[in-house]
């Protein structure tokens, strides 16, 4: 079992960040936390303004593989069983014989098709009941631990860190809200209600007298890209003052706009996965992300480099 609270540090902890190596990444973080919490200074920031956004997939878990498109296969086994034509589908054929790489070229919106046909008809509490029974048994195939435990320890430091300081954390992500909820107080120490997410619309039944929620197959938001820095205001209302994303496919690129756009002095953290022995090593085509980062300034956290542990376990 995962306790979130395990990688907390008080705040006046020699080193808030173990995990962390020494350099310029970390150093900025540290420095950053103390410019906004010191009342008197210039660049304090009250505590009701201290926001904090974070991408999840590949920025506080191991997106490889996507962690909601193996749970939406394994529904989907079932579902074609039921109604073999659905085989036809090009995202259906896909996801049946593992082809990942149809995935990584069509984006989110194919994994989104999975998530719809296989998510559609249950109730909201049917649904949390599948994801937690799928988070106690689905493990991750190259470390062989619970896909949940495959998160990344200097990340929830970080998380833990900002909040020992006064900072309220949001997971901020184009992965399916409900499906993140079912799991995001038990690994981050993240509330449901501070989960942003991508959202079907939801039908309200009386079933024999009792009111219940349908998930349905329509979109009712979709919150990568350009939807992530809408979707933080339709859900907080404020404009964080710290944002992490990650290099992939340039999904978290409006979001730390977004954050630098601040009245209050912010910082933008931008992952980026290069250490292949430890991890896996990825980058995008363009480079968008990266250059992004290059442009307006934003810290860049090389796995490789800056993390001295990755995960919790021992591989």
């Amino acid at each position: 079992m995962i306790v979130a609270t395990a990688a907390s540090t008080p705040a006046h902890a020699a080193d808030p960040l173990p995990s962390w190596n020494d350099g310029p990444t970390k150093q900025a973080i540290v420095a950053f936390v103390e410019k906004v919490t010191k009342e008197g200074l210039p660049g304090f920031v009250p505590v009701a303004e201290r926001i904090a956004t974070f991408d999840n997939d590949g920025t506080l878990w191991c997106e490889h593989p996507v962690v909601q498109l193996v749970f939406a296969i394994d529904r989907l086994k079932v579902l074609v069983d039921k109604q073999p034509q659905l085989r036809e589908k090009p995202a259906v054929a896909a996801a049946l014989t593992g082809n990942m790489a149809y995935f990584e070229k069509e984006g989110e919106h194919a994994i989104a098709e999975i998530v719809f046909l296989t998510h559609t008809g249950m109730t909201v509490g049917d649904f949390h009941e599948l994801a937690a029974k799928f988070f106690k048994t689905a493990k991750h195939p190259k470390y062989g631990v619970l896909l949940k435990e495959a998160t990344y320890l200097p990340m929830r430091e970080l998380l833990a860190y900002l909040r020992d300081n006064g900072f309220k954390t949001y997971i901020c992500s184009g992965g399916g809200i409900e499906f993140m909820r079912a799991v995001s107080q038990e690994i981050y120490g993240i509330p449901p209600e501070q989960v942003i997410g991508s959202a079907g619309v939801l039908d309200f039944q009386d079933k024999d007298g009792k009111a219940v929620l349908l998930k349905t197959p329509k979109l009712l938001t979709y919150n990568d890209k350009q939807g992530k820095p809408a979707g933080i205001e339709l859900h907080i209302g404020r404009v964080p003052i710290f944002a992490a994303g990650n290099v992939r496919t340039g999904g978290d690129i409006a979001m730390l706009g977004y954050s630098q756009s601040s009245k209050h002095p912010s910082l933008q953290l931008l992952v980026n996965h290069d250490d292949g022995d430890r991890e896996f090593a990825y980058a995008e085509k363009d480079g968008a992300s990266l250059k992004a980062a290059k442009e307006h300034g934003w810290a860049v956290v090389n796995i490789k480099d800056d993390w001295k542990e990755i995960f919790s376990f021992k591989r």
